[in-house]
């Protein structure tokens, strides 16, 4: 995926995970996912429309996702916790809001976060654009960012034209 696209999600990644759940992240080489494994048994699920559309999709181990909303919390949350799928979506939401703020001169919404909890779930998206997994480390564990986008061009005195953000 075009770096001018993907760059502002590590960043976001590393920062909201510092600031908010007070660990620091290694992200690993982002790759194109190509298939639908199962891997998720926490996902926070942002959707995104306008100069770009897609879907964001935070995922966790069961394991990880409990550790890091109660970082984010600062409390202890489980699956079982009226504010686990709360924290999850917020910090989903974090990831998203603060990615779009370096769409430099696009015009991007992001929809509020829906959470799917289940073992070993798959977030299915429109095969029409690229699915790229940034995957992710932390001393709470490994979690993974999914992003895909159809990224569509304003020019100005022109109609908007899409591009499908490549994966390099």
């Amino acid at each position: 995926m075009d770096v001018r696209f993907i760059n502002p999600f590590i960043s976001s990644i590393k920062a909201v995970f510092r600031t908010m759940v007070n660990t620091e992240v290694t992200v690993g080489k982002p790759y194109v996912h190509n298939e639908s494994a199962a891997t998720a048994d926490v996902s926070g699920v942002i959707g995104f429309s306008g100069d770009a559309s897609g879907c964001v999709v935070l995922s966790f181990p069961k394991e990880v996702a409990c550790k890091a909303a109660s970082a984010f919390a600062g409390i202890d949350i489980d699956e079982a916790h009226p504010d686990f799928a709360d924290a999850v979506g917020e910090l989903a939401n974090m990831i998203a809001g603060n990615a779009k703020k370096d769409f430099a001169g696009m015009s991007v919404s992001i929809s509020l976060p829906s959470v799917i909890v289940g073992k070993e779930h798959v977030v299915s998206q429109s095969r029409l654009c690229p699915r790229l997994i940034i995957p992710c480390e932390t001393g709470l564990g490994m979690f993974q960012v999914e992003v895909a986008m159809i990224v569509e061009k304003c020019q100005t005195g022109m109609a908007r034209v899409p591009v499908v953000a490549a994966a390099e």
